[in-house]
């Protein structure tokens, strides 16, 4: 058997057998999807779907880092530090944006975890972003206005 057979052979077997163990995994294995809050058209009814409607506290104790000005809203750099304890997840909305949640973070072990995200966005038009954090069963929100000059969503502002 030449080289490059037993190279080809190897790598089938290697790839069938991946896919193969990646479709029997189980379900609750993967991520989980909150599709009602990401149907959901505006912040109030996302917040609604993620937590039941919950009260909630405006909170200094959440840093809501962005560029003042996003040139194009379709990356819009965000990143959210978290001075609470027993942070459990970290929610982002945007209050303009088709589909208002841009994303949720659940944090495993609130205890030992360091509440903090960085990630990109994508933003239709001038907007604010609204942070929702759960931390010891209570939940806190931060709020900040991001100006788009490009939009994101196929717009510009």
């Amino acid at each position: 058997m030449n080289i490059l057979r037993r190279t080809f052979l190897k790598t089938t077997l290697a790839t069938g057998g991946a896919i193969l163990g990646a479709s029997l995994l189980p379900h609750a294995l993967f991520a989980d999807w909150p599709k009602n809050a990401f149907d959901a058209k505006t912040p109030d009814t996302v917040i609604k779907a993620l937590f039941d409607n919950p009260q909630m506290t405006d909170s200094d104790k959440i840093t809501i880092t962005t560029p003042p000005v996003a040139e194009n809203g379709a990356i819009v750099p965000v990143e959210i530090a978290v001075d609470l304890p027993k942070v459990e997840s970290i929610a982002i909305l945007g209050d303009k944006n088709p589909v208002p949640l841009l994303g949720q973070f659940t944090f495993a072990d609130p205890d030992k975890t360091i509440p903090w995200v960085k990630t990109r966005v994508k933003l239709s038009t001038t907007s604010n972003l609204i942070v929702v954090v759960k931390a010891d069963g209570k939940f806190y929100r931060a709020r900040r206005e991001v100006k788009v000059t490009v939009g994101g969503c196929g717009q510009t502002s």
